[in-house]
């Protein structure tokens, strides 16, 4: 599996992504800058989390508008996966690769914690190696994580199954619509989602839920 991560002025998560990717991957990603005006060829592209250009206007809206995000979106049309976590969520609803909005968290304050997320649709190449209603831990980190969308979008949403991740237990962090931590596109090749997967994939970092979504990418370019 060959990734490309895309990084832009104020990512602070790159370096654990390309961390993640290496090691499960058995190669390093290409570090792609936003600016570039070409992609490398890659299986998977990922937008990292951080806090791009200040998280000025909106978070992840400037970045949306940066050269390289219109061959994100080229390369979606092709079918390749793409992954945003956390910041790269929102330059994802931004750029509207997704459905939906990231708002200012309900708290109106930072959090940082771990919380419990319900796999809800087991059956896309992100999360075919988790079960249905499974119950895993991912970290999050973030200030603009509470996901809105209207309610016609929100019905058809649910009824696509383009629901990945629910808060669960009691662990939405930020309010969010239906408890949604991670959504897809209507084709399912692209998935947003705010907790951070990367942080979670070897028992040294305290378990390893994080592993099979990257895994299950993995297989889905060997098949």
């Amino acid at each position: 599996m060959q990734c490309a991560v895309i990084a832009f002025p104020g990512s602070n998560r790159d370096r654990d992504m390309i961390a993640a990717v290496t090691k499960i991957a058995g190669k390093p990603p290409h570090v792609v800058w936003h600016k570039d005006s070409e992609l490398p060829q890659a299986d998977v592209i990922i937008l990292p989390g951080g806090f791009s250009y200040g998280d000025y206007l909106r978070s992840g809206a400037i970045a949306a508008r940066s050269p390289m995000m219109k061959e994100v979106a080229r390369a979606a049309e092709r079918g390749v996966s793409i992954l945003g976590v956390c910041n790269g969520f929102q330059i994802l609803t931004e750029a509207g690769l997704l459905p939906g909005t990231l708002m200012r968290n309900a708290s109106l304050k930072f959090v940082c914690r771990t919380i419990e997320l319900e796999v809800v649709n087991a059956a896309t190449r992100f999360t075919g190696l988790y079960r249905p209603g499974q119950i895993i831990r991912n970290p999050v980190a973030h200030h603009d994580g509470n996901y809105f969308v209207d309610d016609d979008t929100l019905a058809r949403i649910e009824g696509n199954e383009q629901v990945a991740f629910r808060y669960a237990n009691g662990t939405n962090p930020n309010g969010s619509r239906h408890d949604i931590a991670g959504v897809l596109n209507a084709r399912k090749n692209v998935l947003g989602m705010m907790p951070h997967p990367e942080d979670l994939i070897e028992p040294a970092h305290g378990g390893t839920d994080g592993r099979p979504l990257f895994e299950a990418l993995l297989e889905t370019v060997a098949a």
